[in-house]
């Protein structure tokens, strides 16, 4: 399969698994696959569209350092690391259009497990407003960026 077409392939196989968003702002998609191959999936999906990834944090692994440490044993997640990437470009855009936007800066897309859902894989994002999106082409840029970022992800 020519890497064009799995790309497409992906991205109508994702369709199919993208949830609603969460209240609270969050876009979460589900998928069946393993959680590294969703992890380097959204690696993937971050890199072929020329971003760079800055970090990955090892949520999960953290989380239950900490609970350990503060008396909290129920396990939260199986797998979770959040990935942390930047465009220059949309990052230019954005805040040069409305300084404050920094605060955006980096986006980040976490993956997840849950103990009480053996089969499914989670990607996550905060989802950009709809009333900001409406008022700026770059935010939607930026909207419609995480959704195929995820999305991507989520294909695999």
């Amino acid at each position: 399969m020519t890497h064009r077409f799995r790309g497409l392939a992906a991205v109508a196989a994702a369709l199919t698994l993208t949830t609603a968003a969460h209240a609270g702002g969050y876009a979460v998609y589900e998928s069946d696959s393993s959680f590294q191959d969703v992890l380097d999936g959204l690696k993937l999906a971050i890199q072929e569209r020329g971003m760079y990834i800055n970090n990955v944090m090892h949520m999960g692994d953290m989380l239950e350092r900490t609970g350990k440490d503060l008396g909290m044993d129920e396990t939260i997640y199986v797998n979770a690391e959040s990935v942390e990437f930047c465009s220059a470009v949309l990052s230019r855009k954005m805040t040069a259009e409305d300084p404050a936007r920094i605060v955006n800066c980096p986006f980040i897309v976490a993956v997840y497990t849950l103990p009480d859902q053996p089969g499914t894989t989670y990607v996550v994002h905060r989802e950009i407003p709809e009333a900001e999106t409406r008022e700026s082409p770059v935010m939607q840029e930026v909207a419609d960026m995480l959704k195929a970022v995820s999305e991507g992800a989520a294909s695999w």
